[in-house]
This record gives structure tokens, sequence and C-alpha cells, in this order.
């Protein structure tokens, strides 16, 4: 992740990957689904947090680490205690750590998530709202809830220079987040011409291909 003016690097978000002995790399879009349906998810998910806090630890103060929650996760109630753990054993600062949520585990019972993400953010932990503008109701959720950034989906970045659709919703969620004081960063960002919309139309930070 990296500031859109500067280039400098801020941070970094911890993506899984199946290595099969057999079939090689599998993407999470294969695994991630089946692991849900079986609940193997929340072994999985425990295991990323632990990991990716342990070796950010390892790592320069500056830089952070953003951790996907999924669903399943964030229906725990023991969630905010888990991750509490974790900072514990693994001696990263709680402000260096970012939970990243879906919409999708947010709406099912909303009071509950509301409860959990503010006791995420009671520890000192950042909570983002991942993949923007892909739910059934974003809006009413960044009314609803206290995000600390929005992650505007990598599709929309994907067409900025050819969809014109695209290009006003992504400038339509850096307005938005700006009037709610909410940091917009951009995923998916393959090319210096999509950086340049993005820095011209004031989004503070992005990541994809184009730096790593």
């Amino acid at each position: 992740q990296n500031d859109t003016r500067t280039r400098r690097l801020k941070g970094f978000e911890a993506l899984v990957r199946w290595n099969h002995p057999k079939k090689g790399l599998i993407p999470p879009s294969d695994f991630i689904p089946v692991a849900e349906e079986t609940g193997l998810i929340l072994d999985i998910g425990a295991w990323v947090l632990e990991t990716a806090c342990r070796t950010a630890a390892n790592w320069p103060g500056e830089f952070t680490v953003a951790v996907n929650v999924s669903a399943r996760q964030l229906a725990q109630e023991t969630l905010p205690h888990q991750v509490a753990g974790v900072l514990a054993r693994t001696g990263l600062l709680p402000g260096r750590l970012e939970i990243e949520l879906t919409e999708s585990g947010l709406i099912a019972d909303q009071d509950h998530a509301l409860k959990i993400v503010q006791a995420l953010k009671d520890l000192g932990v950042s909570v983002a709202m991942d993949d923007f503008g892909t739910g059934y109701s974003s809006l009413s959720t960044l009314q609803s809830f206290p995000f600390d950034k929005i992650k505007i989906d990598r599709e929309f970045v994907r067409s900025l220079t050819s969809n014109q659709q695209a290009t006003a919703i992504v400038k339509s969620t850096l307005l938005l987040g700006s009037s709610l004081n909410i940091p917009v960063l951009a995923e998916g960002v393959e090319t210096e011409d999509q950086l340049s919309f993005l820095e011209a139309e004031g989004c503070q930070s992005v990541q994809g291909f184009l730096f790593g």
C-alpha cells in the first residue's frame, strides 16, 4: 500500500494463497468460499492473522499490515479477544493492524457486527470497509459503522480509463470519503494512467501490481 502522491510505501495487505503440491498456487477465490461453507475459514483466518501480525512486528515501525476478516469470523463473539491475544503474543502495536471487512459480513446481523467493530476499535485497531461499491447497501453501511478507511474495489479501478460509469463511481466514492472524513484507498492499480487519475481526484493511497 503506497501513498498516491509521494509513492512512499505505507504498509501491506496480507493475501493468502494455497500452494497445492500438484495444482500449484490456488487463488483465494477458489478455496475461500469452500472454507467459508465448511467453517474451516475460522482456522485459516486465525492462522493468517497470527502469521501476518508476527511478520509485521519485525518490520520498521511505520509500516502497517491489513488482514481480511471473513463473515464467519466477524460473527464470532470472541473475535476482539482473539485479536487482542494475537497482538499481545506478537508484540505488534494495535495502531499498525488494520482489519478489513466486506459488507456481506456486516449486514447479516448489524447490531452484532457494530458491537464487534467497536470492540476492535477500542483495542486501537483500524477497521476498513473492503470492496466498496460491490455490496447491496454501501451508503447505509458507511452511515452505521465507524470505518477508518474505504477501499474502492479493483473492478472499478480496472475500468477507469475505458468506462464512464466506473469513472463516475470512483469519483463519487472519493468525494464521499472526503465529505465523511474517511481516507480512501484504491485497489488494483496497475498503470500510471490510473495512478495519475486517482492522484488528481484526491485519492490518498493505492495498492496493486504497479507497486507490488
